[in-house]
């Protein structure tokens, strides 16, 4: 039987999770769709403008440079000017550009387009997971991240058949993947306008919170901020330069490497061994993305449930790593989709324990600086996983010694996730 403050507890997560998670998963749906589409893009665009292996791997990558560059300016803005605001200028932002990508002619202007989209996108991310910090408790933290992400397989099981689909369309002087750029560029303008009506910057301004169950939030919160000020620096210079930020770092670089090096060629994995449609590639690449989205959730729970973060975060990337070497030598098409599932699904697993655990002893203008360094530095894995497919495939290597690498990658991260991830661990009383 539930105690009085177990049931305000559930109550609380409850409410939280009804009023705040559905609009931030589709925000989220919306920004992985648009930063990911290009994989289908490209399976046009490569022979409409003659663009090589090597450049789709590079371009693919070209997105996380602005991002890297941009994100700690962009999460710093946010913490002072709010959540409603900033997210809605970035959104509105990178919708325009999404719409603008038609206008691509060739390496340099594709290039372009995606460092502004990664550098419109830069702020997103880390906001939400520092606006998630500030409503959510700790012990509810991996729950809700983890339910946040299965946004990245949901926008790949939404937007790959849709993708596929709008490949299809021609006309009025535009190709297929212009089409499809155009048309999914626009949710993120119109969601960026109804951000700053939708959403409160935090509990205390909250009026759909009342009673016992706003006073036990606020007290929780605050009783939390004060047990991590207690360890934060008053400068968040000497947080960032600590070895702690920079491994955590590499433990998500290993994250980064893996989804984006897979989702940006999975369809061209599928087409090159199935010769399927643009419509049924799309179809296909649900698969992996349906089971990565249940992977995160099981994952999360079960690291709330147990308090434990370090091992769930360093087995599922050690199941990823042994995923992605199995589809590398792979001998059919089931068995290497197989493996780039469960490879891609592990890996997204890692999410919900990391952030709880990265996350653990921040707090104040320190986590935002914290959570954007993390992001920014480990997101140049979404450059490195793209190219280096690219990388392998222009010298005749096929997929292979991209997944291989990408696997080794994902290996190192659960290696340095058991060593130093001890400390964001939850007591449970």
């Amino acid at each position: 039987m539930q105690t009085q403050s177990e049931r305000i507890e559930s109550a609380v997560f409850s409410r939280l999770m009804w009023r705040l998670m559905p609009f931030l998963f589709l925000l989220y749906i919306v920004a992985y769709l648009d930063r990911i589409n290009v994989s289908f893009g490209v399976l046009q665009m490569r022979e409409q403008l003659s663009l090589s292996e090597r450049v789709i791997g590079r371009a693919g990558g070209m997105f996380f440079i602005g991002y890297f560059l941009f994100q700690l300016p962009s999460n710093l803005v946010l913490a002072k000017v709010g959540v409603r605001r900033w997210i809605s200028v970035l959104m509105v932002s990178w919708g325009v550009i999404s719409c603008l990508m038609i206008f691509i002619r060739g390496s340099q202007s594709f290039y372009l387009m995606r460092f502004l989209l990664g550098a419109a996108e830069a702020g997103f991310f880390p906001g939400i997971i520092l606006y998630m910090k500030q409503w959510f408790p700790s012990r509810a933290r991996a729950r809700a991240v983890a339910w946040f992400m299965t946004a990245n397989p949901i926008a790949g099981i939404v937007g790959s058949p849709l993708s596929g689909a709008l490949m299809g369309l021609h006309g009025r002087g535009l190709s297929g993947w212009q089409w499809m750029f155009l048309i999914e560029g626009i949710p993120a303008i119109l969601l960026g306008a109804a951000v700053y009506w939708i959403l409160s910057d935090n509990p205390e301004s909250a009026t759909w919170l009342h009673g016992e169950e706003r006073e036990w939030l606020l007290r929780t919160l605050a009783s939390e901020r004060s047990v991590q000020a207690g360890t934060e620096s008053s400068n968040f210079w000497r947080v960032l330069l600590t070895p702690r930020m920079w491994l955590l770092s590499m433990i998500y670089f290993g994250v980064s490497t893996t989804m984006y090096g897979v989702t940006l060629w999975l369809p061209s994995v599928i087409r090159a061994l199935s010769g399927l449609s643009f419509l049924w590639t799309g179809v296909v690449a649900v698969l992996p993305f349906l089971v990565a989205a249940i992977v995160m959730v099981l994952v999360g729970i079960r690291s709330d449930k147990t308090g434990e973060r370090r091992w769930h975060t360093a087995v599922s990337a050690f199941i990823a790593a042994a995923s992605l070497i199995f589809a590398g030598y792979g001998t059919s098409t089931v068995l290497v989709l197989t493996g780039i599932g469960l490879g891609l699904a592990f890996a997204e697993g890692m999410v919900g324990p990391f952030w709880a655990m990265a996350t653990s002893q921040m707090t104040g203008l320190s986590a935002a600086a914290g959570i954007a360094m993390i992001n920014s530095l480990a997101n140049l894995g979404g450059y490195f996983g793209p190219d280096i497919v690219g990388f392998f495939r222009s010298i005749g290597g096929g997929f292979r010694g991209g997944l291989l690498a990408i696997g080794a990658t994902v290996a190192l991260s659960g290696t340095i996730a058991a060593l130093i991830g001890k400390n964001g661990d939850v007591r449970r009383q």
